[in-house]
């Protein structure tokens, strides 16, 4: 059976695990602090980064976007780039917006100073980098409300990679307690579906040693 190194909370690893959910394909997980530089693992990925997905053949691959355009290709049902070559370009479009625009305005000041500096002994939360994480969500979240309210899913009419992105992203800081729902109906309503989805609800039962969930993280009606 394949075997996804990860991190329970990376958004990067949590989206190669929707994908994988989505299309009903078996793994293993196996959990990678790539802080450690262990010999073992950069035997696997050079890079030394997670998420590496472990094919049964022996093969790894590494990087998100390449792991889930794999997947996309080897089980192409459901299709989740999209039909036409418009639908996939926009949804690789906002898979980008979530994977850098995103990351760099909001993940990496709450999550990387919340959690992969505590993990990795890199000292305390930065409190301008948290003030800024939260200054810039409500902008992201604001903009998820716009989509949907033009559209059945961010991407267009059908569930896709880019809602797999974002939601990725959200679910690792709703774990923290970080996402102002409040503020906004639109993207709360959005993300209430995807917790619904069957091949997020393992994210749901994450458990992080040293981290505690707020108590309507795994509720779909929070």
């Amino acid at each position: 059976m394949p075997v996804l190194h990860h991190l329970p909370l990376s958004p990067f690893c949590r989206k190669v695990r929707i994908v994988l959910g989505e299309k009903g394909l078996p793994f293993d997980l196996k959990v990678e602090r790539p802080w450690e530089r262990r010999r073992e693992f950069l035997a696997l990925n050079p890079a030394g980064s997670v998420p590496a997905l472990e094919l049964e053949d022996g093969v790894v691959l590494a990087d998100s976007m390449a792991i889930v355009e794999f997947v996309e290709e080897v089980a192409p049902e459901p299709a989740l780039l999209g039909a036409t070559p418009v639908e996939r370009a926009e949804t690789r479009r906002l898979v980008a917006w979530f994977d850098d625009k995103f990351f760099h305005e909001v993940t990496v000041h709450l999550y990387g100073e919340k959690v992969m500096k505590r993990l990795s002994r890199g000292g305390a939360p930065d409190s301008a980098a948290l003030r800024a994480g939260r200054a810039n969500i409500g902008y992201h979240l604001e903009y998820i409300a716009w989509l949907t309210d033009r559209r059945t899913w961010l991407a267009g009419d059908r569930f896709s990679l880019a809602d797999v992105a974002a939601g990725a992203h959200l679910s690792t800081l709703d774990f923290l307690g970080d996402v102002p729902w409040e503020r906004c109906e639109g993207a709360k309503h959005w993300y209430q579906r995807i917790k619904s989805r069957p091949s997020f609800r393992p994210l749901l039962a994450d458990q992080v040693t040293g981290f505690q969930p707020p108590p309507d993280y795994a509720n779909l009606d929070f």
